[in-house]
């Protein structure tokens, strides 16, 4: 069980906690965004809070992958508005944690799986402190959730594709992240890796984490995500499956798709 964050001030502190999600508020109000002078989106406008899984949605060159990397910080907007708990995005941003799509890392970068893990804990040390019991607590704890002990010092290019995105969901835990962005995370993975991703997603929520992620796959959406939000470069649809997810809202957002 998770616990709330006066229980555990001096161990560990694990990620958003299920005391306090009314707080942990994500809103998104009229965010344009252009990419190399071309509109890229227009009009986003959503809110949402820990605790729940979004499925983004939308054909390709819909603007999913520039949604996700400025909700990061990774990409600026030319106009709207980004709140995390009623403040601009970045002032917060590491409580937010982006994992890219798998075809974007350099797998044969020189790291184990511990190493990548303890980057997550780069952004709360700073400039000044030192790495602590308190750190190898979370990243063994990171470990230990992603049930990668076993794997703790293989090199990351020797994984498979969902032990990959196990340790980069586990590098975001070490981060304390409240929302995690993902970038197509099931792609490439087989029906195995897709149902323990899928699993592992609802822990997540259950523990009070924000999941946001780019899926291509509608027949398995309803299985995998609280809500949805359909966009085409323009917001087609927001809310829970039932009143946003429905064919003609699909129909919208991929017509005149060949």
């Amino acid at each position: 069980m998770v616990k709330p964050a006066h229980e555990c001030k001096d161990h560990v502190c694990w990620g958003a906690g299920q005391a306090h999600p009314h707080h942990h508020q994500l809103e998104v109000s009229e965010l344009g965004v252009s990419y190399h002078r071309v509109l890229a989106l227009e009009g986003i406008s959503f809110a949402t809070e820990c605790g729940r899984s979004i499925a983004l949605i939308g054909p390709n060159g819909a603007g999913k992958s520039t949604l996700l990397k400025t909700l990061a910080g990774l990409m600026p907007a030319d106009g709207g508005s980004i709140l995390w708990r009623g403040q601009p995005l970045t002032r917060s941003s590491h409580e937010i944690a982006y994992l890219p799509q798998r075809g974007e890392v350099d797998w044969s970068f020189p790291i184990t799986v511990r190493g990548l893990v303890e980057m997550g804990r780069y952004p709360n040390l700073g400039w000044w402190r030192q790495y602590s019991r308190h750190d190898a607590d979370i990243v063994q704890r990171a470990l230990t959730a992603m049930e990668l002990l076993d794997l703790q010092d293989r090199q990351i290019s020797a994984l498979s594709g969902g032990q990959q995105q196990r340790a980069f969901i586990a590098r975001a835990l070490a981060q304390e992240a409240h929302v995690l962005l993902l970038d197509e995370p099931f792609t490439g993975l087989d029906k195995p890796a897709q149902e323990n991703l899928s699993r592992l997603f609802r822990e997540l929520t259950a523990e009070g984490r924000l999941l946001i992620a780019s899926h291509h796959d509608l027949q398995t959406v309803a299985g995998i995500f609280d809500d949805v939000l359909l966009i085409k470069r323009r917001q087609i649809a927001f809310g829970p499956l039932a009143t946003a997810f429905t064919k003609e809202n699909v129909a919208l957002a991929y017509e005149n798709q060949a």
